[in-house]
């Protein structure tokens, strides 16, 4: 084996362990940065589901509409399921798909949906879905005014006033993540209900 290797080319040699060390460095270098810049995994996702049951959790009870949590339906489980109207409410895409054509209306909620903002995507009329004449204290008019907009502003504005928002707020550039994700919500809603 070793005469293999006295025979081969010494620029072939130093090819093969150069290749090979910096293998290794590379290697050891990822593993440094995920020690030192552990990523945020599973547990910030939980914290957002958590999130967004407790604001969906806090908007039933708003509407005075009953429900019950973790409920099965058809074989899937479920994050809310409101009996009375026979309506389903999940996080999981999969199982939105297999409750369409069932008994049960499914209703799709996107881990960025703000809890508020249920209300339209829900199959029966519910209390405060559509702003109010010169009511300032629905999600809407609030989200607008985080933004610094005007109720009904044009999408264009809403995508404006939300990129400069972010620069102000993003934990990249020294601000808080609590505001940023306070913009991203206010973005989400402001769009909704934004004029075109």
């Amino acid at each position: 084996m070793l005469d293999g290797l006295v025979t081969l080319p010494s620029w072939l040699v130093t090819g093969l362990v150069l290749g090979v060390a910096s293998s290794v460095a590379i290697a050891g270098l990822f593993v440094a940065i995920v020690r030192l810049f552990p990523t945020r995994g599973p547990s910030q996702s939980s914290d957002t589901e958590a999130r967004r049951r407790s604001e969906i959790r806090a908007y039933l009870d708003g509407i005075g509409e009953r429900y019950v949590e973790n409920h099965v339906v058809a074989g899937q489980s479920v994050a809310f399921y409101l009996p009375g109207r026979a309506v389903a409410i999940t996080f999981d895409a999969r199982v939105y798909f297999r409750l369409v054509g069932t008994d049960t209306t499914p209703v799709l909620v996107e881990h960025e949906l703000p809890g508020v903002a249920i209300g339209p995507r829900l199959p029966f009329e519910t209390p405060g879905s559509a702003p109010s004449p010169g009511s300032d204290s629905h999600p809407a008019s609030e989200a607008f005014a985080r933004l610094g907009l005007p109720a009904g502003a044009p999408l264009a504005d809403v995508r404006d006033a939300y990129r400069q928002k972010v620069k102000e707020v993003h934990p990249d550039q020294g601000g808080d993540e609590a505001a940023f994700r306070r913009v991203r919500e206010a973005y989400t809603t402001a769009r909704q209900h934004a004029t075109d």
